[in-house]
């Protein structure tokens, strides 16, 4: 029960926010699966996607059979180049993300690039004086949190009252290593960031989120390659104790130890304890049932529930993000939190004690 007396239940789901060639986008870049959801996203959102771009012939045709109506553009300048187009989607490699959202932003086009927007504070310093200089947005597919339906109700719920003031956010990140399909980047740290970068950044935006906070501080952090020596550079587990600015404190945990035997790519959690109450999320299983993804639980003064939201919610981010764009506005997220989110998941890299069984350079 709200406390209004009323059930909770989610917000309407979000309809698309713009008609056919109103809100033309692109992509560019297509290292990483995440530009599918991205794209996906803003096409429900109602925006018109006219082009991708990649070196990488295999992968610009398997992108098309997802998006048959995209024209395949020559080069990255021919997007650019395109008055129509008012945002580009990138998941480049991590490293290449921040060169990349430069030149859209120099083109005069908004960017939206694929977490981690970047990798190294000299890239953020250089993206936060180019948003600044342009105008551009800068924005980021924080996915585990705007592109899952537990976290927008979450959230919701959050504004909603229904455990009040948010005390600590715990969120869980493991992910199945399936090393044989990983690119030769996926295993160089100067190239994906590291671990409390390339999966963390996710798990500050929640915390951040969740909490209400514009800031924190990284308390402690760790990381380690426990069990892939074959790949030195590799980090294959990290964690982080954050205090956000509204004194909330915040942990997280990232591994590449997801078993085979679990029935999909990581077990992702989120615990949020309030001062009446508290939310659960099993994101993408309720391990050791078919159920499937989706399940919210909510424990307040007015008893336990159970959500089961595969379906149900949407993903108002999308919406937010074509309007925000369009209005000059920050709904979706704000520019200062999709760098600050980032910036958190560096200086905990940076600052990481390196528990690895076999000494590392750093």
């Amino acid at each position: 029960m709200s406390a209004d007396g009323g059930t909770y239940a989610p917000a309407p789901r979000p309809a698309p926010v713009v008609e056919a060639g109103e809100f033309v986008v692109a992509a560019i870049g297509l290292e990483h699966g995440h530009a599918y959801g991205m794209c996906e996203g803003l096409i429900g959102a109602g925006a018109t996607l006219k082009w991708v771009h990649d070196p990488d012939p295999v992968k610009v045709e398997r992108f098309r059979e997802r998006f048959p109506q995209v024209r395949v553009a020559r080069s990255e300048e021919e997007v650019l180049a395109d008055p129509e187009v008012r945002l580009v989607a990138g998941a480049a490699i991590p490293a290449q993300r921040c060169a990349l959202g430069l030149r859209v932003m120099a083109a005069g086009k908004d960017y939206f690039s694929d977490k981690a927007p970047l990798t190294t504070l000299e890239q953020l310093a250089a993206a936060r004086e180019a948003v600044a200089r342009t105008g551009c947005k800068y924005a980021v597919y924080y996915s585990e949190r705007v592109h899952v339906e537990t976290a927008v109700f979450a959230g919701q719920l959050i504004e909603q009252g229904a455990i009040g003031k948010v005390l600590q956010v715990v969120g869980l990140g493991p992910h199945r290593l399936s090393a044989p399909t990983r690119p030769g980047w996926f295993f160089d740290r100067e190239q994906h960031g590291g671990i409390l970068i390339d999966i963390g950044s996710h798990n500050v935006d929640q915390i951040l989120h969740y909490t209400g906070a514009a800031g924190a501080r990284v308390v402690n952090s760790q990381i380690a390659n426990y069990a892939h020596p074959e790949h030195p550079g590799f980090d294959d587990f990290g964690d982080a104790n954050l205090v956000t600015d509204t004194g909330a404190t915040g942990y997280f945990r990232c591994d590449w130890f997801t078993p085979d035997g679990l029935q999909t790519w990581g077990d992702g959690r989120s615990f949020v304890l309030g001062t009446e109450g508290f939310i659960e999320q099993r994101k993408y299983a309720n391990i050791g049932t078919q159920d499937g993804p989706g399940h919210l639980f909510l424990v307040n003064g007015q008893g336990e529930q159970h959500f089961h939201l595969d379906g149900e919610v949407g993903y108002p981010f999308f919406g937010q993000l074509v309007l925000d764009c369009l209005q000059r506005t920050e709904t979706a997220m704000t520019q200062e939190h999709a760098f600050t989110a980032v910036e958190l998941a560096i200086r905990a890299q940076l600052e990481a004690a390196d528990l690895s069984p076999v000494p590392r350079p750093r």
